[in-house]
């Protein structure tokens, strides 16, 4: 769990999401709105992607 929590990636998609909330909350409803909250997805896979792969030793040069 350490490994989600402190890595960069999954911190960045969680002030992301807050700032997607924030446009969500204020702003209008339009085809941007719904890229935004696509691509807020998208970056979230792959940043736990990144940290499940690293955790199952992904890393090793040698593999």
């Amino acid at each position: 769990m350490r490994k989600f929590l402190f890595n960069g990636a999954i911190i960045s998609a969680a002030f992301s999401g807050f700032s997607a909330l924030r446009a969500t909350a204020s702003g209008p409803r339009d085809w941007r709105l719904l890229l935004l909250w696509v691509s807020w997805a998208a970056s979230t896979a792959i940043a736990i992607g990144n940290v499940v792969d690293a955790a199952n030793g992904g890393d090793d040069p040698t593999a």
